[in-house]
C-alpha cells in the first residue's frame, strides 16, 4: 500500500478492535489479488462511508454526494479494477471479486463498521457486502441498482454484445482520459451479463431477505443505457416484494433524473438517506 497520510488509531466502539483515523486525505493504491485499486480516504473522525461505483463509473460520479454530506463524514472512495486512470488490470474482472475487494479496502483503511452506498452495480455489491457482514455494516444506501428481476435471457445477451462491440469504437479513444475502463468489449459484456444472473429473484431475492441491518433504496424513473421502453420500471417494480418482506429495507426516494443522471442531478436525495441510516444508528 503507497500513499501519504497523518493520524493515528482509535478504538472501534461496537468491537474493542483498532480503527485507523487519518487527518488528513489519503490517496494511494492498494494490492489486492493479481492487481491494485486507486483508493482515496478523506480521513477524520466522522462516520466512514464507502462508495461503490457503478460497473464501468469512477469514484469522481460521488462528488456531488460527499459535498453535500460535507467534511463531518470520512469519505472513502476507489476505482475497480481497470477502471478510472490508475487501478490495475487484472486476470479476474468477476462480481465475487468485486465483493472481495470492498473488504481489501476497508482493510488497508482500517475501517470497521462502514456505511455502504452503491449506485447501479455498486448497489448489487453494497447489498451482497452488508447480507454477508451484518456485525460489519451500520447500513446501506442503494441508488438504483440491486432489485431482484429477471431479466437476463438469450435476447438480452445478444443486445450486450452487440451494445458493447458498438461501444469498442469510441472507448479506446477515451481510456487515457480513465473515462472508460481499460478492458476488452468482451470483458465488458461478460460484466454485464454475469450482473444479469447476479439480479435474478432467484439469486438476488435471498441476499435481500437475508439484510439486517437498515437499507435504503434511492430510485431513479425512466430508462438507462441498453434498456427500451419500461423495461427499467418494471424491473424497479420488484422491489414492492422486498420491502413487504424486509422491515429492515425501505425506499427513502423516488427521483425525476434517470439511471445515469441520478448521482449528478439528484445527489441531495442519495445525501439524504445517507443522513437517514446514520441518525438511525
Amino acid at each position: 500500500m503507497s500513499g501519504r497520510c497523518q493520524g493515528g488509531v482509535s478504538p472501534d466502539a461496537d468491537s474493542g478492535r483498532m480503527t485507523t483515523n487519518t487527518t488528513s486525505t489519503w490517496a494511494g493504491m492498494v494490492p489486492v489479488d493479481d492487481t491494485a485499486l486507486a483508493v482515496t480516504d478523506t480521513g477524520g473522525p466522522g462516520i466512514p462511508v464507502v462508495y461503490l461505483n457503478g460497473q464501468f463509473a469512477t469514484q469522481g460520479y460521488w462528488r456531488r454526494v460527499i459535498a453535500d454530506l460535507g467534511p463531518g463524514w470520512r469519505h472513502i472512495t476507489y476505482d475497480e479494477r481497470a477502471r478510472g486512470r490508475k487501478s490495475g488490470r487484472s486476470a479476474d474482472y468477476s462480481f465475487a471479486a468485486a465483493v472481495r475487494d470492498v473488504d481489501a479496502v476497508l482493510a488497508a483503511r482500517g475501517v470497521r463498521r462502514p456505511l455502504v452506498v452503491g449506485w447501479s452495480y455498486g448497489a448489487f455489491v453494497a447489498a451482497h457486502w452488508v447480507s454477508r457482514n451484518p456485525d460489519r455494516a451500520l447500513g446501506a444506501v442503494l441508488v438504483d441498482g440491486a432489485q431482484p428481476f429477471d431479466w437476463l435471457d438469450a435476447a438480452m445477451e445478444k443486445r450486450i454484445r452487440a451494445l458493447f462491440k458498438r461501444l469498442n469504437l469510441v472507448m479506446p479513444l477515451l481510456r487515457p482520459t480513465g473515462l472508460t475502463p481499460r478492458m476488452s468489449a468482451v470483458q465488458m459484456g461478460d460484466c454485464n451479463i454475469e450482473i444479469g444472473r447476479v439480479a435474478s429473484a432467484r439469486e438476488l431475492g435471498p441476499v435481500l431477505d437475508d439484510i439486517t441491518v437498515p437499507t435504503r433504496y434511492v430510485l431513479a424513473s425512466g430508462t438507462s443505457l441498453g434498456s427500451r421502453g419500461d423495461e427499467q420500471e418494471r424491473i424497479r417494480a420488484s422491489l414492492g416484494a422486498v420491502t413487504g418482506r424486509n422491515p429492515n429495507i425501505r425506499i427513502s426516494a423516488k427521483v425525476a433524473s434517470n439511471h445515469g443522471a441520478i448521482l449528478r442531478k439528484d445527489f441531495r436525495a442519495v445525501a439524504a438517506a445517507v443522513r437517514e441510516i446514520a441518525d438511525r444508528d
